[in-house]
């Protein structure tokens, strides 16, 4: 079949849209190659997919916040289910440039949907974010928590996202999925999230800045183990039955907590990193960012019962991996 992948320069799309390739799938993947982070990497993750996969892969550059662009870039595409995974991503960046959330999370999103209705998709899996859990103090997060304060725009246009989603899936009977993803890393990862640059400092000497005092968890989840649960929700998309599904939607409309069902400590993200590269860190601890949160830790039990889920890559194994693909990628 043809599948959509939007945001497929971008970090999961790139790994999403191998494992679908690597499956006999065709991929249209879409993206916008803006300038948050480094263009030469999402044209070298595009790269690799055209050497890899040749015309099984087809690439447009197309800005799916804007619809007749959209329209355009997938006229005589035929479509049956997509995966949208494109989105203005970053916590801090919402506090310095909020328009670009309200774009390409919102609009884009909405232009998602309308794609999806006009025709009649099979699936529509998309990203939300752990970030929508806001302040809750209750950990595992869990699907069934209440998300009403979110401390970011970010996490705030990811939960009108999921609004949004129940909305169609109620008024057209759009199948669709919702994942919550937690602190992904790994070979191919973004320049701005704290492994890449933390990497990054070591390697040149420089000191790392450890914000919240060094005192914060996180779900760190393997981008291989990311990958398996997308595929595992697309190819399950959830009936129209009329009964509760995760999250709480009658429609057929599901939410899921994708993580490592593990939340470690950030220092001991580094001492494994610090062992990886070969060298220590010199930290500057740093008080808590606008808008980041302490904890994050993913309760999985929702996509374990529905989709047989079951993270297996620990962080011992996966910082390691990381690390042998920057200086190869770097040419450290």
């Amino acid at each position: 079949m043809t599948l959509l992948v939007t945001g497929a320069a971008g970090f999961i799309g790139h790994h999403v849209s191998a494992r679908l390739l690597e499956r006999g799938e065709r991929i249209v993947g879409i993206d916008n190659l803006n300038d948050y982070y480094s263009v030469a990497l999402k044209e070298a993750r595009v790269r690799r997919l055209r050497d890899t996969y040749g015309d099984a892969f087809t690439f447009i550059r197309c800005d799916f916040a804007d619809q007749a662009s959209l329209s355009k870039a997938l006229n005589g595409h035929e479509v049956e289910a997509a995966v949208h995974l494109g989105a203005q991503a970053g916590v801090r960046y919402s506090l310095e440039n909020p328009h670009a959330y309200v774009q390409a999370n919102l609009l884009g999103h909405l232009n998602l949907l309308e794609f999806a209705r006009s025709r009649r998709l099979r699936h529509l899996v998309y990203a939300s974010s752990s970030s929508v859990y806001g302040g809750n103090k209750a950990l595992p997060f869990r699907v069934e928590d209440r998300v009403d304060h979110p401390l970011s725009l970010y996490a705030a246009t990811k939960k009108a996202d999921e609004l949004m989603s129940e909305t169609y899936a109620y008024l057209y009977r759009i199948p669709q999925t919702g994942l919550r993803f937690f602190t992904v890393y790994g070979p191919w990862g973004r320049p701005d999230m704290a492994m890449w640059l933390f990497t990054k400092a070591i390697l040149a000497g420089e000191p790392i800045n450890v914000f919240g005092e060094g005192n914060m968890r996180r779900d760190f989840t393997y981008i291989d183990d990311i990958v398996t649960g997308i595929v595992a929700a697309l190819d399950n998309p959830p009936p129209d039955d009329g009964q509760t599904k995760a999250g709480g939607s009658i429609a057929p409309h599901r939410l899921y907590n994708i993580g490592n069902n593990r939340s470690e400590e950030l220092t001991r993200m580094i001492g494994i990193l610090e062992q990886a590269i070969g060298r220590q860190a010199v930290r500057n601890l740093m008080p808590m960012q606008p808008g980041d949160v302490r904890d994050t830790f993913a309760d999985i039990s929702a996509i374990q019962r529905d989709l047989g889920f079951e993270p297996t890559t620990t962080i011992e194994q996966g910082i390691p991996a990381f690390v042998e693909w920057y200086r190869a990628y770097h040419g450290t």
